[in-house]
């Protein structure tokens, strides 16, 4: 062990070592900062630290921002001077500008969510068809790391294939083995651009109604107790929820019938 630690250049010691979790207190304030982004997704880092203030907490900023990131939220609003990214991936043109969605599988869109567990915390990232809302595919993770969002993507491709597919810039969606999924089916790839606070606002919608209709009421105690519970509502999500702005059709009939031409967005 001593010489396969040299050779790797790392300390025996780490091979022991665990990480520390997050506190429970700072798991209490990440539930809260959860349900009140969910409230209100235009609240950013000084106004949530106002809100916690409120509610009798003494946390500072740079506490509340640390947590925040670490949830992976951040405020829905117009950001100054964010449009030129960094060099450390791929860029992809923002494609869904005056762009007309008038059928099924035309636009997907792909997002990942902060997932609060009774003890501790996960995420959720799902694929939904843009015209029909409909989920094709979603999966759940305890780290951020890209392989979950590629096995979604391998599910969802195995219903069809997108003329378009849009995300974020974030990590996940730009990693070489997500992006190489779409080059091979011959999907166009859209990210949204820095600051453009709506690009993907179906996706947050859809994170909005998951978390009021099962995530809040159901506290699972485990990721495989929220695997399990989710695999009970999604279906009923795209197959029994009926949608106003669907014409009160559900997602699946949408989607799988081609029902409802030009009317859903």
């Amino acid at each position: 062990m001593r010489r396969q630690c040299s050779l790797l250049g790392i300390a025996r010691s780490g091979l022991s070592y665990e990480p520390k979790g997050e506190s429970s207190e700072n798991l209490h304030l990440m539930r809260l900062l959860d349900e009140q982004y969910t409230r209100r997704p235009f609240y950013g880092v000084r106004k949530m630290t106002d809100w916690l203030h409120g509610l009798g907490y003494n946390v500072d900023v740079k506490r509340v921002r640390r947590l925040l990131r670490l949830m992976g939220l951040e405020a829905i609003y117009p950001k100054p001077k964010l449009s030129a990214g960094g060099p450390e991936h791929r860029k992809f043109p923002y494609l869904l500008r005056g762009l007309s969605i008038r059928r099924p599988d035309q636009v997907w869109a792909a997002d990942i969510t902060y997932l609060r567990l009774r003890h501790g915390f996960a995420y959720l990232v799902a694929i939904m068809d843009w015209y029909s809302r409909y989920v094709l595919s979603w999966s759940v993770s305890n780290t951020l790391e890209a392989g979950f969002c590629v096995a979604a993507l391998d599910d969802a491709l195995r219903l069809g294939t997108p003329e378009i597919s849009n995300t974020d810039q974030g990590s996940q969606f730009t990693s070489e083995d997500y992006l190489g999924r779409l080059e091979r089916a011959k999907v166009r790839i859209s990210m949204d651009g820095r600051g453009r606070f709506l690009d993907n606002i179906l996706v947050e919608r859809l994170w909005r109604t998951v978390k009021y209709e099962d995530i809040f009421l159901h506290e699972y105690e485990t990721v495989s107790d929220a695997r399990r519970g989710l695999a009970q509502y999604f279906p009923f999500y795209n197959d029994e929820r009926t949608h106003e702005t669907l014409g009160y059709l559900t997602p699946g009939q949408v989607y799988r019938q081609g029902l409802m031409p030009g009317a859903a967005r």
